[in-house]
């Protein structure tokens, strides 16, 4: 598949994500204000994320999603849930810590409706570097191997100059 999307639908206060195809660095605006508009939601209490269709995701997305499930934490003290039935993404996320900030969940959803795509937003160099940044400090902060894996990164993108 190529390509991507990103679904989402709310009942209640409870969010449900579903990523199809490859999640990256250029879908960073689009769910940075994503996670801000849920997060501002004086009705959320938690989000599910679905990565059943998920093919690839990286580093960046990983730090989003964990900001996201760290303000569900505060705002209701429930964890989040993720589904993933790739065993290479339940991997990635295993070894990045989330299964302390989420309940990871190796079956598909039996059933997701009322999901609505989520338009891309464009974004400058400089907005996609602050949101980089940001992302991989949040990884950073969940355990020792993330803060060793990329404290170089994010040395480099704090040193580099806007523009």
């Amino acid at each position: 598949m190529a390509g991507y999307k990103i679904l989402q639908a709310e009942k209640q206060g409870i969010y449900v994500l579903k990523f199809i195809g490859e999640i990256r660095l250029n879908l960073c605006s689009t769910l940075d204000n994503l996670v801000e508009s849920i997060t501002q939601d004086p009705q959320f209490k938690t989000v599910v994320i679905d990565l059943t269709e998920t093919e690839i995701i990286d580093s960046t997305t990983l730090g989003l999603l964990a900001k996201i499930a760290m303000a569900a934490q505060k705002q209701s003290h429930f964890l989040p849930t993720l589904i993933s039935t790739n065993p290479d993404i339940t991997r990635i996320i295993t070894s990045m810590g989330f299964d302390k900030i989420f309940i990871i969940v190796r079956e598909p959803a039996s059933r997701i409706e009322e999901l609505e795509e989520i338009p891309v937003l464009r974004a400058s160099e400089q907005q996609v570097r602050d949101k980089v940044l940001d992302a991989h400090k949040v990884l950073m902060g969940l355990n020792n191997r993330n803060r060793e894996e990329f404290k170089n990164l994010v040395r480099a993108l704090e040193c580099e100059e806007p523009g």
